[in-house]
């Protein structure tokens, strides 16, 4: 019998909490704000086949030859002296925010700094090897609602130019190079 009542006292009890916060008083949880529509912005110019860069210039900055593998699809290229080894990336990303690779450089140890090239703001993030060299080094700038990527990576190579002056000359000939 005292099972019994405890039973009921306890669905009277549940019944209870749910008839409170059935009610309509103003002293109830506040309702959630329906979300906002997404920040529509213009988009970039149009960046050709790898940023309208050459094999060749990029192996001229880059210093380390002639590529053995590089690779073109709808979104960027990658040229690398070997598999796994030195490469540089070019990316565009067309209507994503910058913010995201920016904050994702920050997460895996190359703080990202502000960065201006030709008038597109960006930012700029490094790593460099037991001896200071400049090893890595990523450079992405704002192109409307887009940007552009470039990242060079000498991997456990030898720099044969600081990987930033590499990044920058890049970036600087995709500004260049980018139709109106």
């Amino acid at each position: 019998m005292l099972a019994k009542q405890a039973t009921m006292l306890a669905a009277v009890a549940v019944v209870g909490f749910a008839a409170t916060g059935c009610g309509s008083g103003d002293d109830g949880p506040p309702v959630a704000d329906a979300p906002s529509a997404p920040q529509v912005t213009e988009p970039g110019p149009f960046f050709g086949e790898c940023s309208s860069v050459t094999d060749d210039e990029v192996a001229a900055a880059f210093g380390l030859g002639t590529f053995a593998t590089v690779t073109r699809n709808s979104v960027g290229c990658e040229w690398e002296t070997v598999v796994g080894g030195p490469s540089v990336t070019f990316s565009w990303y067309r209507g994503s925010p910058i913010g995201r690779e920016r904050a994702g450089s920050d997460l895996i140890g190359r703080p990202a700094a502000d960065v201006e090239i030709g008038g597109h703001e960006g930012f700029m993030g490094s790593a460099q090897n037991e001896l200071g060299q400049t090893v890595l080094c990523e450079i992405g700038l704002q192109f409307g609602g887009d940007f552009v990527h470039w990242s060079v990576t000498y991997s456990d190579f030898t720099p044969a130019a600081d990987a930033c002056v590499v990044a920058r000359r890049l970036a600087e000939l995709s500004v260049e190079r980018a139709a109106k």
